[in-house]
């Protein structure tokens, strides 16, 4: 079973919007995944953003005219947006509630048109959870209504652990690196670093929803090939040959063997 509390210490100490604003790769991600957003959203749609950390997603698409709720594991990450929209009032932020994914019993049926899942399914070790998490997301929204599930997939996340080995040698040893390769799933040996890691397969992430209720629209890397080439694409001078690439990322994020192997990903299904 997952550790929620290992995971609440570790949000309580990663800056999540600095991930995704300053650093190559998270701009990347960002961009993509939003890229994603406005191919596939309904206008004016009612969103929970559940996993939002403090509101990355949230208050840009609330000022795109989209209503939001924002929910978040970590009580830090959710009175950051509590902060930022006292800074910066938006009206189409109904609530920021602290609040685990397996759990949405605070919605009603039906509330809302979209779903984004951007962070729990990093997470959940068990398949209880996970399959639990995806009949609230199903349960909470409307029919036809859609759900954005970003994940890990296996071989990256994997491979990112041997990475891991060679910076943080505290975290990884050779038995919870034999695991993560066998299982897919991530248990740190340290208090420090990512905690609680799950990485599946497409096929999985496919099953895991399919099962449930949902009928999957769109599958796609949100790195691309561009994943760990990232600082350098973006420091290029050629502002045509770096807008070349970035926009063939993006048309080939679609290949199986890029989603597999380069970085996050992302689900896109709807309530059958």
């Amino acid at each position: 079973m997952t550790d929620f509390d290992k995971i609440r210490s570790y949000y309580s100490m990663f800056n999540e919007n600095a991930r995704l604003s300053a650093d190559p790769s998270g701009q990347l991600e960002f961009m993509m995944t939003m890229k994603k957003l406005h191919r596939f959203l309904q206008p004016s749609s009612a969103i929970l953003d559940l996993g939002g950390a403090s509101g990355a997603y949230t208050f840009p698409l609330a000022k795109e005219g989209h209503t939001l709720y924002l929910a978040d594991l970590s009580p830090a990450l959710i009175q950051q947006a509590k902060d930022k929209l006292a800074a910066d009032p938006t009206p189409n932020i109904r609530s920021c509630d602290v609040v685990n994914a397996l759990d949405l019993s605070r919605y009603p049926d039906g509330m809302f048109d979209a779903v984004l899942l951007f962070g729990p399914l990093y997470h959940l070790l068990a398949e209880e959870e996970r399959q639990q998490c995806v009949r609230e997301v199903h349960r909470v929204l409307r029919p036809g209504g859609q759900v954005f599930a970003a994940f890990i997939p296996k071989l990256s996340g994997a491979i990112a652990i041997v990475d891991r080995a060679c910076f943080a040698p505290h975290q990884v040893n050779q038995k919870n690196l034999r695991h993560v390769f066998r299982t897919g799933q991530f248990i740190n040996n340290a208090s420090t670093g990512f905690q609680e890691g799950y990485y599946p397969t497409s096929e999985e992430i496919v099953s895991l929803f399919g099962t449930n209720g949902f009928e999957k629209t769109h599958l796609s890397s949100i790195r691309g090939f561009a994943y760990e080439k990232e600082e350098a694409i973006f420091s290029l001078q050629d502002e045509a040959v770096r807008s070349e690439i970035l926009a063939l990322a993006e048309d080939t994020s679609e290949d199986p063997s890029i989603i597999e192997t380069c970085g996050h990903a992302l689900y896109i299904g709807r309530k059958s």
